[in-house]
């Protein structure tokens, strides 16, 4: 949706663009978050913390032929012993790009065209929902392995991938808190494959879409794992938003395989069987400030008192767009949720864009874990309401295309489930802030 496209549009550095030759772009980020009223279970009931990302990117193009690189150093400073510091937020002087692409128009007939790339890339595929380079996040996603991209007359088109998902190090905690240098690693005990179709309608605002991803994953000398063997299969729908129309998505995924109970080597397989839902109907009024005015409904599987393991893995996937800021609040995401919403979007100018957002919470499953917080009541005795979330975001070019402010806030109050189950954390309604300046060049 227009929301998606516009993130990754404005977060990535300014490049000097080259037809054939070098080209060069760079950025970097500071940010500084707030919270008070901490949602998730484990850490500071408020905490603060100041990040900084900086990415330096390089392509060299001569014909058909790509060379690109890219590194990132994602760096974090001010937390203490309960402020959640992970490889979300850590990874220094990584590499996280160094790729060989062939682009070969004509591959298959006129008006065809093969794209080829190899090495280490970043990804974002779809919705985004499944497989992406994280925008939000102080670190990204990247993938080592090989990506076919094809383009076939009557508006379809294929990508392919077969790709080792880069595990980012160091991941112990003393080495985050230090910011230490560890290069990240990639080997067959993490592997994703699979990928998307594409068709595009006459009026060239709808298409359809047909994904399908296999994750397999197993326990490794240095780490032990879920053992995850998951299929995930997802039909999209989408009609982009244009003036004075309305337009809508619709995704469903499914998700099928087996994983361990835990990641103990004598841990019992389980047969799983999640799902996703989102649904989304907008309208764009025509008015200088463009507002687009949208309904939605997300929906992840959380894990039973059933046989099967049902609680959706988003993968890869982004959540920012859809649900809430990463960071230090990270607390709704795609796993055991319930989600209606009502947004708004305007952009007074090229210079300003914003979004306001309000989503009353539930629990799938109560017996799960709510979303990515860690709280839990395994008796489902604490309910399902977990609460009402209120989001915003305005970002404003201070200097267009060279240095652009953010600010994000989220205020979370609490509904019964967070207030009553036994491990909640202390603490009222959860108040969330960051900010963001971003320099590019």
């Amino acid at each position: 949706m227009k929301r998606i496209s516009l993130s990754v549009l404005l977060l990535v550095p300014t490049p000097v663009f080259a037809e054939d030759g070098l080209s060069l772009s760079g950025s970097t980020r500071l940010r500084y978050e707030v919270i008070g009223g901490q949602p998730r279970a484990g850490f500071n009931e408020s905490d603060d913390l100041v990040s900084i990302r900086t990415i330096a990117t390089g392509e060299y193009r001569t014909g058909p032929l790509r060379l690109g690189a890219e590194l990132y150093d994602s760096r974090v400073y001010g937390g203490d012993a309960g402020t959640p510091i992970t490889t979300g937020e850590v990874n220094t002087l990584e590499l996280v790009q160094a790729y060989v692409g062939y682009e070969a128009p004509g591959a298959f007939g006129p008006n065809t065209k093969l794209g080829l790339q190899a090495g280490r890339f970043t990804l974002n595929l779809g919705s985004r929902r499944l497989v992406a380079a994280d925008d939000y996040r102080n670190t990204t996603n990247g993938y080592t392995g090989v990506r076919a991209d094809i383009t076939l007359p009557d508006s379809f088109s294929a990508t392919a991938i077969y790709t080792l998902p880069q595990v980012r190090l160091p991941d112990g905690r003393a080495d985050l808190v230090d910011n230490r240098v560890k290069f990240d690693r990639e080997n067959f005990d993490l592997v994703l494959w699979g990928g998307l179709a594409t068709k595009k309608f006459a009026n060239k605002r709808s298409s359809i879409e047909l994904a399908f991803y296999h994750l397999g994953e197993r326990d490794s000398p240095r780490l032990a794992t879920r053992d995850r063997s998951l299929d995930t299969a997802s039909l999209r729908l989408i009609r982009d938003p244009a003036p004075g129309s309305f337009d809508f998505e619709s995704e469903t995924i499914y998700q099928w395989g087996s994983i361990s109970a835990s990641v103990a080597a004598t841990a019992p397989t389980l047969d799983v069987s999640a799902w996703f839902a989102h649904l989304e109907a907008g309208y764009t009024f025509r008015h200088p400030w463009s507002p687009h005015l949208s309904i939605e409904f997300d929906y992840a599987s959380g894990d039973g008192r059933g046989a099967k393991f049902a609680r959706f893995d988003t993968l890869f996937g982004m959540r920012r767009a859809d649900l809430a800021p990463a960071g230090i609040y990270n607390a709704v995401g795609r796993a055991n949720l319930i989600a209606p919403g009502l947004r708004i979007e305007v952009a007074p100018s090229k210079r300003v864009d914003a979004f306001a957002a309000y989503r009353p919470l539930w629990l799938a499953s109560r017996y799960d874990s709510f979303s990515t917080t860690g709280v839990r009541d395994a008796s489902g005795s604490a309910g399902r309401f977990a609460g009402h979330q209120v989001e915003a975001r305005v970002r404003y070019w201070l200097l267009p295309k060279r240095l652009r402010l953010e600010w994000n806030g989220v205020l979370l109050a609490k509904g019964g489930f967070l207030r009553d189950a036994p491990n909640v954390p202390i603490g009222g309604t959860t108040i969330y802030n960051s900010f963001n300046a971003t320099i590019s060049f």
